[in-house]
Protein backbone atom coordinates (compact mmCIF):
# COMPACT_ATOMS: atom_id res chain seq x y z
CA UNK A 1 0.00 0.00 0.00
CA UNK A 2 1.18 3.54 -0.87
CA UNK A 3 3.99 2.19 -3.10
CA UNK A 4 3.54 4.79 -5.84
CA UNK A 5 2.12 7.40 -3.48
CA UNK A 6 5.29 7.17 -1.39
CA UNK A 7 7.45 7.86 -4.43
CA UNK A 8 5.62 11.09 -5.25
CA UNK A 9 4.29 12.04 -1.81
CA UNK A 10 6.67 14.92 -1.15
CA UNK A 11 6.00 16.41 -4.57
CA UNK A 12 2.22 16.15 -4.20
CA UNK A 13 2.25 17.70 -0.72
CA UNK A 14 4.58 20.56 -1.60
CA UNK A 15 1.98 23.01 -0.30
CA UNK A 16 2.50 21.82 3.29
CA UNK A 17 4.68 24.22 5.28
CA UNK A 18 6.37 21.67 7.52
CA UNK A 19 8.53 24.25 9.29
CA UNK A 20 5.42 26.22 10.29
CA UNK A 21 3.72 23.02 11.43
CA UNK A 22 6.78 22.10 13.52
CA UNK A 23 6.62 25.56 15.13
CA UNK A 24 2.92 25.07 15.84
CA UNK A 25 3.28 21.64 17.44
CA UNK A 26 6.22 22.76 19.53
CA UNK A 27 4.08 25.64 20.81
CA UNK A 28 1.28 23.21 21.71
CA UNK A 29 3.78 21.04 23.56
CA UNK A 30 5.18 24.06 25.42
CA UNK A 31 1.67 25.09 26.53
CA UNK A 32 0.61 21.64 27.74
CA UNK A 33 3.66 19.63 28.72
CA UNK A 34 4.65 18.62 32.22
CA UNK A 35 8.35 17.98 32.63
CA UNK A 36 11.25 18.43 30.26
CA UNK A 37 11.44 15.06 28.49
CA UNK A 38 12.56 15.25 24.84
CA UNK A 39 11.62 11.79 23.54
CA UNK A 40 8.98 12.15 20.82
CA UNK A 41 7.09 9.62 18.73
CA UNK A 42 5.99 10.71 15.25
CA UNK A 43 3.24 8.17 14.60
CA UNK A 44 2.39 7.51 10.93
CA UNK A 45 5.42 9.63 10.02
CA UNK A 46 5.18 9.00 6.27
CA UNK A 47 8.29 10.18 4.44
CA UNK A 48 9.67 11.63 7.66
CA UNK A 49 9.82 15.36 6.90
CA UNK A 50 8.36 16.43 10.24
CA UNK A 51 10.41 13.80 12.09
CA UNK A 52 13.62 15.17 10.60
CA UNK A 53 12.73 18.79 11.37
CA UNK A 54 12.01 17.97 15.01
CA UNK A 55 15.19 15.92 15.32
CA UNK A 56 17.15 18.90 14.03
CA UNK A 57 15.49 21.03 16.73
CA UNK A 58 16.81 18.82 19.51
CA UNK A 59 14.07 16.20 19.96
CA UNK A 60 14.94 12.52 20.21
CA UNK A 61 12.54 11.25 17.57
CA UNK A 62 11.13 7.83 16.80
CA UNK A 63 9.27 7.76 13.49
CA UNK A 64 6.80 4.92 12.99
CA UNK A 65 4.91 4.08 9.81
CA UNK A 66 3.22 1.00 8.42
CA UNK A 67 4.51 1.59 4.87
CA UNK A 68 8.00 0.38 4.08
CA UNK A 69 7.91 2.47 0.91
CA UNK A 70 7.24 5.65 2.89
CA UNK A 71 10.03 4.79 5.32
CA UNK A 72 12.45 4.15 2.47
CA UNK A 73 11.94 7.76 1.40
CA UNK A 74 12.40 8.88 5.02
CA UNK A 75 15.65 6.95 5.40
CA UNK A 76 17.02 8.40 2.17
CA UNK A 77 16.39 11.93 3.44
CA UNK A 78 17.79 11.11 6.89
CA UNK A 79 21.05 9.92 5.35
CA UNK A 80 21.82 13.53 4.46
CA UNK A 81 21.11 14.85 8.01
CA UNK A 82 23.26 14.94 11.10
CA UNK A 83 20.37 14.49 13.55
CA UNK A 84 18.56 11.32 12.54
CA UNK A 85 15.36 9.82 13.93
CA UNK A 86 14.98 6.12 14.56
CA UNK A 87 12.52 4.82 11.97
CA UNK A 88 10.43 1.70 12.64
CA UNK A 89 8.04 -0.08 10.27
CA UNK A 90 4.95 -0.84 12.36
CA UNK A 91 1.21 -0.51 11.97
CA UNK A 92 -0.32 1.96 14.42
CA UNK A 93 -2.52 -0.77 15.91
CA UNK A 94 0.58 -2.90 16.61
CA UNK A 95 2.87 -0.21 18.05
CA UNK A 96 5.66 -1.79 20.09
CA UNK A 97 8.45 0.40 21.48
CA UNK A 98 11.35 -0.28 23.82
CA UNK A 99 9.99 2.11 26.45
CA UNK A 100 7.77 5.16 26.89
CA UNK A 101 7.87 8.51 25.08
CA UNK A 102 7.07 11.94 26.46
CA UNK A 103 5.07 13.16 23.46
CA UNK A 104 3.35 11.46 20.55
CA UNK A 105 2.36 13.35 17.41
CA UNK A 106 0.11 11.97 14.67
CA UNK A 107 -0.39 14.52 11.92
CA UNK A 108 -1.75 15.17 8.43
CA UNK A 109 -5.03 13.30 9.04
CA UNK A 110 -3.34 9.93 9.60
CA UNK A 111 -6.04 8.80 12.04
CA UNK A 112 -8.62 9.39 9.32
CA UNK A 113 -7.09 6.41 7.50
CA UNK A 114 -8.35 4.18 10.32
CA UNK A 115 -11.80 3.14 9.15
CA UNK A 116 -13.31 1.57 12.29
CA UNK A 117 -13.77 2.71 15.85
CA UNK A 118 -12.39 -0.66 16.94
CA UNK A 119 -9.19 0.18 15.07
CA UNK A 120 -9.04 3.53 16.84
CA UNK A 121 -9.47 1.85 20.22
CA UNK A 122 -6.60 -0.52 19.47
CA UNK A 123 -4.33 2.42 18.63
CA UNK A 124 -5.18 4.22 21.85
CA UNK A 125 -4.67 0.98 23.79
CA UNK A 126 -1.13 0.71 22.40
CA UNK A 127 -0.45 4.38 23.11
CA UNK A 128 -1.54 3.94 26.72
CA UNK A 129 1.39 1.55 27.08
CA UNK A 130 4.01 3.67 25.35
CA UNK A 131 3.16 7.29 26.19
CA UNK A 132 4.51 8.30 29.59
CA UNK A 133 2.00 8.93 32.39
CA UNK A 134 0.88 12.57 31.99
CA UNK A 135 2.53 12.54 28.56
CA UNK A 136 0.81 14.10 25.55
CA UNK A 137 -0.85 12.65 22.48
CA UNK A 138 -1.38 15.42 19.91
CA UNK A 139 -3.10 14.63 16.61
CA UNK A 140 -5.01 16.32 13.84
CA UNK A 141 -7.99 15.01 11.88
CA UNK A 142 -10.00 16.10 8.90
CA UNK A 143 -13.49 17.07 10.01
CA UNK A 144 -16.84 15.63 8.91
CA UNK A 145 -17.49 19.02 7.28
CA UNK A 146 -14.37 18.65 5.12
CA UNK A 147 -15.28 15.11 4.13
CA UNK A 148 -18.80 16.08 3.07
CA UNK A 149 -18.19 19.53 1.55
CA UNK A 150 -14.57 19.57 0.33
CA UNK A 151 -13.24 16.06 -0.27
CA UNK A 152 -16.36 14.10 -1.11
CA UNK A 153 -17.10 13.61 -4.84
CA UNK A 154 -14.27 15.95 -5.83
CA UNK A 155 -11.34 15.57 -8.21
CA UNK A 156 -7.89 17.17 -8.12
CA UNK A 157 -5.22 17.20 -10.81
CA UNK A 158 -1.47 17.51 -10.26
CA UNK A 159 1.01 18.01 -13.11
CA UNK A 160 4.61 17.66 -11.94
CA UNK A 161 6.20 17.30 -15.36
CA UNK A 162 7.49 13.74 -15.03
CA UNK A 163 4.30 12.56 -13.34
CA UNK A 164 0.64 13.48 -13.72
CA UNK A 165 -1.72 12.53 -10.89
CA UNK A 166 -5.50 12.36 -11.11
CA UNK A 167 -6.89 12.33 -7.55
CA UNK A 168 -10.57 11.31 -7.43
CA UNK A 169 -12.76 11.12 -4.34
CA UNK A 170 -16.14 9.51 -3.82
CA UNK A 171 -18.30 9.99 -0.73
CA UNK A 172 -19.09 6.32 -0.14
CA UNK A 173 -20.94 6.91 3.15
CA UNK A 174 -21.71 10.01 5.16
CA UNK A 175 -18.37 9.80 6.96
CA UNK A 176 -16.18 7.78 4.53
CA UNK A 177 -14.44 9.01 1.39
CA UNK A 178 -12.98 6.51 -1.08
CA UNK A 179 -9.86 7.85 -2.78
CA UNK A 180 -8.39 6.75 -6.11
CA UNK A 181 -5.01 7.97 -7.30
CA UNK A 182 -4.04 7.43 -10.93
CA UNK A 183 -0.37 8.13 -11.55
CA UNK A 184 0.81 8.66 -15.13
CA UNK A 185 4.59 8.39 -14.96
CA UNK A 186 6.66 9.55 -17.91
CA UNK A 187 8.64 6.81 -19.65
CA UNK A 188 10.18 8.31 -22.78
CA UNK A 189 9.24 11.28 -24.91
CA UNK A 190 5.61 10.40 -25.61
CA UNK A 191 4.87 7.47 -23.31
CA UNK A 192 3.37 7.36 -19.84
CA UNK A 193 2.76 4.33 -17.63
CA UNK A 194 -0.41 4.37 -15.56
CA UNK A 195 -0.44 3.02 -12.01
CA UNK A 196 -3.35 3.19 -9.57
CA UNK A 197 -3.63 3.16 -5.80
CA UNK A 198 -6.80 3.29 -3.71
CA UNK A 199 -7.53 3.91 -0.04
CA UNK A 200 -10.23 5.46 2.11
CA UNK A 201 -10.55 7.98 4.93
CA UNK A 202 -13.15 8.22 7.67
CA UNK A 203 -14.16 11.37 9.53
CA UNK A 204 -14.77 11.07 13.28
CA UNK A 205 -16.73 13.29 15.61
CA UNK A 206 -15.22 14.52 18.87
CA UNK A 207 -17.55 12.16 20.73
CA UNK A 208 -16.31 9.15 18.74
CA UNK A 209 -12.67 10.07 19.29
CA UNK A 210 -13.11 10.55 23.02
CA UNK A 211 -14.96 7.26 23.38
CA UNK A 212 -12.09 5.46 21.68
CA UNK A 213 -9.46 7.25 23.78
CA UNK A 214 -9.92 5.27 27.00
CA UNK A 215 -7.16 6.18 29.45
CA UNK A 216 -6.58 9.60 27.86
CA UNK A 217 -8.03 12.90 29.05
CA UNK A 218 -8.99 15.52 26.49
CA UNK A 219 -7.25 18.81 27.29
CA UNK A 220 -7.92 20.95 24.23
CA UNK A 221 -9.30 21.01 20.71
CA UNK A 222 -8.05 23.70 18.35
CA UNK A 223 -9.47 24.77 15.02
CA UNK A 224 -7.12 24.39 12.08
CA UNK A 225 -3.52 25.22 12.90
CA UNK A 226 -4.55 27.87 15.42
CA UNK A 227 -5.26 28.16 19.12
CA UNK A 228 -8.88 29.13 18.50
CA UNK A 229 -11.90 27.03 19.48
CA UNK A 230 -13.32 24.82 16.72
CA UNK A 231 -15.66 26.49 14.23
CA UNK A 232 -18.43 24.95 12.13
CA UNK A 233 -16.48 25.12 8.87
CA UNK A 234 -13.05 24.13 10.13
CA UNK A 235 -11.54 21.53 7.82
CA UNK A 236 -8.99 20.30 10.36
CA UNK A 237 -9.07 20.00 14.13
CA UNK A 238 -6.10 19.46 16.43
CA UNK A 239 -6.63 17.42 19.60
CA UNK A 240 -4.46 17.48 22.70
CA UNK A 241 -4.89 14.48 25.01
CA UNK A 242 -3.02 13.44 28.14
CA UNK A 243 -2.31 9.85 29.10
CA UNK A 244 -3.69 9.25 32.60
CA UNK A 245 -2.65 5.58 32.71
CA UNK A 246 -0.38 4.73 35.62
CA UNK A 247 2.57 2.67 34.44
CA UNK A 248 3.97 -0.03 36.68
CA UNK A 249 7.47 0.59 37.96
Amino acid sequence: MYERFARWYDRLTGNVDYAARADYFEEIIARHRRGEGKLLLDLACGTGTLSLLLAQRGWDVIGVDGSGDMLAQAQAKAAMCEARPLFLCQEMEELDLYGTVDVCLCTLDSLNHVLTTDGLRRIFARLRLFVETDGLFIFDVNTPYKHRQVLGNSAFLYDEGDVFCAWQNELAEENIVDIRLDFFEKEGDNRYRRRTETFSERAYTEEELCRAAEGFMLEAVYGGDTFLPPAERDERLVYVMRNKTKHRA
